[in-house]
């Protein structure tokens, strides 16, 4: 499953873990995706989306299918 949230685009961020004695690691910051469905009523049938978090808050504000048309005028198929 791809990190990257369908509603906010979020993807993991990269960087360097750095330690006591100075010593630098590469790690991730993964964000919080999870996998949704969703009813959509102006498509009629159900919807799994890849969300995270903050995506699902977006949805739950103004809705899902204000969010599934955004998503499909951008040229994505559910």
């Amino acid at each position: 499953m791809s990190a990257r949230c369908q509603v906010t685009g979020k993807v993991p961020g990269f960087g360097k873990q750095v330690s006591h004695s100075h010593r630098r690691t590469s790690r991730q910051w993964r964000p919080n995706v999870q996998r949704r469905t969703y009813w959509v009523p102006s498509l009629r049938r159900k919807v799994t989306m890849r969300v995270s978090t903050d995506g699902i808050k977006i949805i739950d504000r103004d809705g899902i299918d204000a969010v599934v048309t955004r998503r499909l005028a951008a040229g994505e198929k559910f």
